[in-house]
């Protein structure tokens, strides 16, 4: 009798032990899952740049129309990302992601049948849509699937990888697409991934309860702050047409502003707002998207100028424009796959960050003494390290940081404001690097300079901004973000109100 007992026990426990190590697998092939649906949205944002010329020739579009493929699909995924996030709360984050898969997944396939312009624009309207909401609610999923802290470490370095890495593989790609066969299929590409993101997707990732709409819907909320988003989006990256200073971007860029204070001011005083202002209180997760979005708005601008000097004063062609930033990505995925997770558990995302940031901000300064006739060996490769090394160090932490003061009821949400501080900083800091950097490319031209002294010029007046705004970054890092040691004190002695409310819906 005793020894059947030991039996059904030591089977029980090898098949217990047997099933857990099938879900752990499981768990790490649904991350992968997440990220290749995160990549795709990722390529697609850069992966159009390279192709530009060829969809102007082929559809007749004019310079200022063209700017409508790019801008279409940054102005809802932008404007819709917050929104997205936080409905990933109320309704389910896989319920969000699929839905945003299936609508990208059906756009894109728009985006490569299109045969006229009109077709492709509205295409990208409604692709950015879907690459909002899949994109919105990724690193929401990852932190609720992922708890333990060194587990969470790791699995947001690789998300980190695929978020920052993703675009110099973008240029890559679209380079190679556009040039072996033709624009439309840097669109098709996306079917396949799509397809089977999806029917991994729904295998492999548990269903989530949200919140739901028991205490009613913001919808005045849903509508003031998407509303906004937009409108500022809009506003940045139409700002190089008419200019800062004109009446069209200051009329807009208003109504932004006032749009989003009446959203703060509904928020403040809804019964169940859509974005509950608590989540601010929060100083690494408010002080992270601010780091994150001044070190993109001057990252965003290197990767922009830097492809066209190496374009129009080097004068290297689409893909060996995405041959050379691929160091970049080499050297991110070197750090994120492993190595910044293990320096941010034993140093802390803190320690770790600072570095980082000011490694971005001393290749950007050396980025910005670059020669006319540079070479890439010696001009361009150190930079690409630099900042490669710099990012790989930063997103990590950044992503860490962001996501540490928000509650399970509230992941959706700060997954959301990742994104959002993520594209709105970048879309404003390449508008304003791009206008001041044809500023005076324009001002040398007239005194007389060489058009490629002049352009170089313009790009050096860039990237010393760029490094301006990282060592703003580092400011407050050092200022705003607090130890961790701090937060997990704090965490134990004032429990969440959001973490109550979430338990009772639960």
């Amino acid at each position: 009798m005793i020894i059947h007992s030991t039996v059904i026990i030591i089977a029980t426990s090898i098949t217990s032990t047997a099933s857990l190590k099938v879900k752990e697998r499981e768990r790490w092939i649904a991350l992968v899952v997440l990220c290749v649906g995160m990549l795709m949205i990722v390529l697609d944002a850069t992966i159009v740049n390279v192709a530009l010329p060829s969809i102007q020739g082929d559809l007749g579009f004019s310079q200022s129309s063209l700017a409508w493929v790019v801008n279409a699909y940054l102005i809802t995924f932008g404007g819709l990302l917050l929104l997205a996030g936080r409905l990933g709360d109320l309704v389910g984050r896989k319920s969000v992601f699929m839905v945003g898969l299936a609508v990208f997944t059906g756009a894109s396939l728009l985006c490569g049948l299109a045969e006229s312009q009109e077709m492709l624009v509205g295409a990208r309207f409604l692709q950015g849509a879907g690459g909002a909401m899949t994109s919105a609610v990724i690193l929401g999923m990852i932190v609720t699937m992922f708890p333990e802290p060194r587990e969470q470490a790791r699995a947001i370095g690789v998300y980190s990888f695929v978020a920052s890495a993703g675009g110099s593989v973008g240029l890559l790609a679209g380079g190679a697409l556009t040039q072996a066969i033709n624009w439309h299929w840097i669109f098709f590409v996306n079917l396949p991934i799509g397809i089977a993101t999806a029917l991994l997707a729904t295998r492999l990732l548990d269903r989530d309860r949200g919140l739901g709409f028991a205490r009613g819907a913001d919808v005045s909320g849903a509508v003031l702050v998407t509303s906004a988003l937009m409108l500022a989006v809009y506003t940045i990256v139409k700002a190089s047409d008419y200019g800062w200073g004109s009446a069209h971007t200051l009329g807009f860029g208003g109504a932004a502003l006032a749009l989003l204070i009446a959203f703060v001011v509904r928020e403040a005083t809804a019964a169940n707002p859509l974005v509950p202002l608590r989540i601010f209180r929060s100083r690494n997760l408010a002080g992270a998207n601010v780091i994150q979005a001044l070190m993109v708005a001057g990252m965003f601008g290197m990767f922009f100028l830097g492809a066209l000097y190496m374009q129009r004063v080097l004068g290297y062609d689409a893909l060996e424009i995405g041959l050379a930033y691929l160091p970049v990505t080499l050297v991110i995925g070197t750090l994120s796959l492993g190595f910044s997770a293990r320096l941010n558990m034993r140093f802390g995302t803190r320690a770790t960050l600072i570095p980082g940031l000011s490694l971005i901000a001393v290749g950007l300064a050396i980025f910005a003494r670059i020669p006319v006739d540079g070479s890439y060996l010696s001009d361009i490769l150190p930079v690409m390290v630099l900042l490669g090394t710099g990012a790989g160090l930063s997103f990590p932490s950044l992503m860490t940081l962001a996501m540490s003061g928000a509650t399970r009821s509230d992941s959706g949400l700060a997954s959301g404001l990742v994104n959002t501080s993520l594209q709105v900083g970048g879309a404003l800091g390449l508008a304003v690097l791009a206008t001041l950097s044809t500023t005076r490319t324009g001002n040398l031209v007239a005194s007389g300079h060489s058009t490629a002294s002049a352009v170089t010029s313009g790009y050096h007046l860039a990237f010393i901004i760029g490094a301006g705004l990282a060592i703003a970054a580092i400011g407050f890092a050092l200022t705003v973000l607090r130890p961790a040691a701090v937060v997990e004190e704090e965490e134990r002695a004032e429990p969440a109100e959001a973490e109550l409310a979430y338990q009772e819906a639960a």
